[in-house]
């Protein structure tokens, strides 16, 4: 280092005023510089490597010498570096650095980089791309490289296309879209966005990622998490969505070379603190992409140093609304508080079936929770909450804080949790059968075991598999989360503390349970939306998870003054209780009808039925075992014991009297029992069925058709699978079933022998041949919400009251098949709308005067109607698409197109007339004119036209 020319720092000094107190700091400068430039890879050992002569300056005496040269393999200026002391401003040597610039690009034909430093503050100047920006050392050579071959070789983002497989949803594509502006035309090099959790942060960025890369704006991206079960995510994210990027887990495998790496924030601060290279390997230039998951307050504070050190375009991700992102967060990013780059919040999402609502069920423990609410706290107190739920390794705070938590610990608070879950207020999937996927989020680990121990004292038919600990000290947590994501699996129940809570993608999950108190309103924003990602065909084929319910037990709700629309009281009605019910009122009316058990003559074709004793005996020792089989190891079976001693024994079930069946229906039907029927769904959703048309048969009624229509269906559709040997071997019994002629007088042992018959194939079957096996009664199977608005139906007089009426019964009638056309766009016949006037009149709504009415007044009966109903928010998209290309959309145009997507779904049609008026003038103020090319425009009119028309007979 001896060896190196100091004259240019020594020029440096004599041409200030202050010489003779500089000659040390002067020293002192040339160090720091020379330490930094050998850490990027510079030895500065060539004769033109420092005070390179230059001449034609346009300042006196017209010749200097520039303080270093960074030359490429050609002898060609990458950059240059500027010199002052440290006593004086660094930004004062810009000028001069920018005029060796100008004399070495007349010298050499390329312009080189500018540094300029005193050794301690170092600015960056690429002055074709941007304004000087503050960095923590030099780049390497061939990261200076990579700069200046950009400024040719770097693509326009504004008219490249998005990867819509990767990241397909418009808010997605309306989130990157502001990114690349803020990169390309604000020339920013920083940008936050907020997104409700479970909307795809993760695809948002391997998008952008995909994007820049392809562009040529990156060669390598830093994605940083605060957690590994994060990481862990990320990383299998990436590789299914990017799999042309060398990815590299630095927790994994710290030495190797990638295109995307992937690392906790604590990992990298340390890697950068301490680096195990004499030439540090994570230099300022290494990374050009920073993309960080904030998941808390003070992850950005904390891990401040990574986002300083390096010299690449940074990018936040949130789940924090925009209002709840503290300023040292936005200070980082660049950006004025409270107005980060976009956002997409809760309500959006769920407003556009992207995610589901969550709703309340409130149960606060004996100790109220005290304090003061979070948002009376002042920022350090937020802090200092956060504090309590984070460590460096993202890991919550263990310990127990007050006396409402430490109730949580008692075991009958733990029992009365667990039976309002399970037998009460739960979600439950599998017709009823099984608790949908529930997630309890506990103080710690050892509350976490002991609540997972009282499951087992409470339900230990399940063998211990009912529910499982998740956290950091129980080990095998990945393999236990991969087990819980499998949707009809064992556990049905996870036990989270400082895990689970914090966003693993779970879809099927329906409970959520916070049976702890939290400080932190971040991350109980995350904990809820473990919850809120949608989950298709959830309950059977066409009925999607709706919402989600957070059982609240210590007052987190209102602490974080949230609120949400309380969970209806009322539960659908499991599967196993009403197969119960009916065969216990098929045991009773068997022996007081013994009339209904006739049997025709069947022919040798059907084989021998069933005798009436054997019937009655049969279902008598179903119904025994189940009741035999409640164990008073559970706290809800202890409660009925009285009820259910008298029918443990086989004797009391030869001769039931009304008295005893009204008892086992109120008071033991409904009871956890050890026996697991472990037959498949779709036979005893069948087995109820024709247990149902049974009764039908007893109780002297004719069978309905909604009854017989699912049987028969099933029979259809088994035929068309004789190939089959176990079908083929009931080929004569399905045949006659699916022929009207065999319900004429169909007795209870001939349908019980068909039931035996067909009960084991029934899962041969389609998924919708076996669904129309639940809709056979409308309180088992509620349909999905309607999306009727209810500001057409407020007033109550005149033709608006044929309106009310109109919307009260398209309510009732949400299946019917006119309506699921009108709300999907799918092209209606003149049948289509004669059956939903047929509906209309004969639910007494209106006359034939008000029904021409609504007819003239919207250009059709499909119109008013679809008026009143709504589009379908995916099906007013798949509408807009031929008339417009969102891949290359700008943010302004995604929108307006939500805009006109958002009126869609509320009014069903739109006038292209209402492009030209507010709220649409909002964005482009002289109508979509401004904002698209006239060939989109009409398009877009063509497009809306074409809507209206679909709700009109073809």
């Amino acid at each position: 280092m001896s060896s190196i020319d100091r004259r240019p720092v020594r020029e440096a000094a004599t041409r200030r005023p202050d010489v003779a107190a500089s000659e040390s700091q002067t020293a002192a400068c040339g160090d720091a510089i020379d330490r930094l430039l050998h850490a990027a890879g510079w030895p500065l050992t060539g004769p033109d490597d420092t005070a390179f002569p230059l001449a034609g300056l346009p300042t006196p005496p017209g010749k200097a010498y520039v303080d270093y040269v960074l030359w490429d393999d050609r002898r060609k200026p990458l950059a240059i570096v500027e010199a002052r002391h440290t006593r004086r401003n660094t930004r004062a040597g810009q000028q001069r650095a920018r005029q060796y610039a100008d004399g070495l690009e007349a010298l050499t034909g390329q312009r080189p980089l500018i540094y300029y430093t005193n050794g301690r503050d170092h600015w960056f100047w690429d002055d074709r791309a941007g304004p000087p920006r503050a960095v923590q050392g030099f780049h390497r050579q061939d990261e200076l490289e990579r700069l200046l071959a950009r400024r040719t070789r770097r693509q326009p983002l504004a008219t490249a296309a998005i990867d819509t497989a990767i990241a397909g949803r418009p808010y997605q594509h309306r989130a990157i879209r502001r990114i690349a502006e803020a990169f390309e035309q604000d020339r920013l090099r920083a940008a936050l966005v907020s997104m409700a959790p479970g909307t795809g942060k993760t695809r948002t960025a391997i998008a952008l990622t995909e994007l820049l890369m392809r562009c040529r704006w990156i060669k390598r991206t830093l994605f940083l998490a605060d957690r590994t079960a994060q990481l862990t995510r990320a990383a299998a994210a990436f590789a299914a969505h990017l799999p042309q990027a060398t990815l590299v887990n630095l927790a994994k495998d710290a030495g190797a070379d990638g295109d995307v790496y992937l690392s906790t924030c604590p990992t990298m601060q340390d890697r950068i603190a301490h680096p195990i290279d004499t030439v540090p390997r994570f230099g300022p230039g290494h990374f050009d992409l920073v993309i960080v998951n904030i998941t808390h307050r003070g992850i950005c504070r904390r891990h401040r140093a990574i986002f300083s050190h390096f010299d690449a375009l940074r990018v936040g991700l949130t789940a924090m609304p925009e209002d709840e992102i503290d300023r040292d967060t936005y200070r980082l990013f660049d950006l004025e508080t409270g107005i980060p780059t976009d956002a997409y919040d809760l309500d959006e999402a769920i407003a556009d079936h992207h995610l589901v609502p969550p709703r309340a069920v409130c149960v606060p423990v004996r100790q109220p929770r005290g304090g003061m609410a979070y948002d009376g706290l002042s920022d350090t107190e937020k802090d200092h909450e956060d504090a309590l739920e984070w460590n460096d390794d993202g890991h919550a705070d263990t310990a127990v804080p007050d006396a409402a938590d430490a109730c949580l610990h008692h075991q009958d608070t733990v029992d009365a949790m667990i039976a309002l879950l399970m037998e009460k207020r739960g979600r439950r999937v599998a017709d009823g059968d099984w608790i949908g996927k529930t997630l309890i989020f506990a103080s710690n680990h050892d509350h976490a075991r002991f609540i997972a121990g009282r499951f087992d004292a409470n339900y230990p038919q399940y063998k211990g598999r009912l529910a499982c600990v998740i956290t950091y000290e129980a080990g095998q947590a990945q393999t236990l989360i991969d087990a819980f994501s499998v949707a009809d699996r064992m556990p049905r129940v996870a036990i989270a503390a400082g895990l689970l809570d914090t966003g693993i993608a779970v879809p099927e999950v329906v409970n959520l349970v916070f049976f702890r108190l939290v400080r932190s309103k971040a991350r109980f924003r995350q904990m809820v939306g473990c919850g809120t990602r949608p989950c298709k065909n959830l309950y059977g084929p066409g009925q999607d998870k709706q919402d989600v319910l957070l059982f609240d037990f210590c007052q987190n709700l209102a602490f974080f003054d949230v609120r949400l629309e309380a969970a209806a009281e009322t539960m659908p009605v499991p599967l196993e209780q009403r197969l119960f019910r009916a065969r216990l009122e098929l045991l009773a009316r068997l022996e007081t009808r013994p009339a209904g058990l006739s049997v025709r003559e069947a022919g040798a074709s059907y084989g021998n039925p069933p005798t009436p004793a054997a019937l009655h005996d049969d279902v008598a020792q179903w119904l025994h075992r189940q009741v035999a089989s409640m164990s008073t190891d559970n706290f809800a079976v202890r409660a009925k014991h009285r009820h259910i001693a008298p029918y443990v024994h086989r004797e009391a079930w030869q001769r039931l009297g009304p008295a005893q069946a009204a008892e086992l229906s109120e008071h033991v039907c409904g009871l956890p029992t050890t026996l697991l029927d472990d037959s498949d769904e779709a036979a005893r959703r069948f087995d109820l069925l024709m247990l149902r048309l049974q009764l039908c048969v007893l109780r002297g009624e004719s069978a309905p058709g909604h009854l017989k229509r699912p049987v028969r269906g099933v029979a259809r559709a088994l035929l068309a699978q004789t190939g089959l040997p176990a079908v083929h071997d009931q080929a004569g019994w399905i045949q006659a079933i699916a022929e009207e002629g065999w319900w004429d007088d169909a007795s209870v042992l001939l349908l019980e022998q068909a039931r035996r018959r067909l009960r084991a194939l029934v899962h041969l079957t389609d998924a919708q041949t076996r669904w129309q096996l639940a809709c056979t009664d409308p309180t088992d199977a509620p349909g999905p919400a309607s999306a009727i608005a209810t500001a057409a139906c407020a007033d109550d007089t005149g033709f608006a009251r044929f309106r009310t009426n109109v919307c009260r019964c398209l309510r009732a009638h949400a299946r019917h098949p006119t309506l699921h056309k009108l709300r999907h766009n799918a092209p209606l016949t003149t049948a289509d709308l004669a059956g939903l006037e047929q509906m209309l009149a004969a639910n007494g709504v209106g006359d034939r005067e008000a029904i021409d009415r609504a007819r003239r007044a919207s250009g059709g009966l499909g119109v008013f109607v679809r008026g009143l109903i709504g589009l379908d928010r995916e099906a007013a998209r798949a509408a807009l698409s031929g008339a417009i290309t969102s891949e290359a959309m700008t943010a302004d145009q995604c929108d307006f197109i939500d805009l006109v997507v958002t009126h869609l779904t509320m009014h069903g049609v739109m006038e292209a007339a209402r492009l030209y008026a507010s709220p649409f003038t909002d964005i482009a103020p002289q109508g979509p004119d401004s904002l698209f090319a006239p060939e989109t425009v009409d398009a877009l009119v063509t497009a809306l036209q074409q809507i209206t028309a679909r709700a009109v007979a073809a």
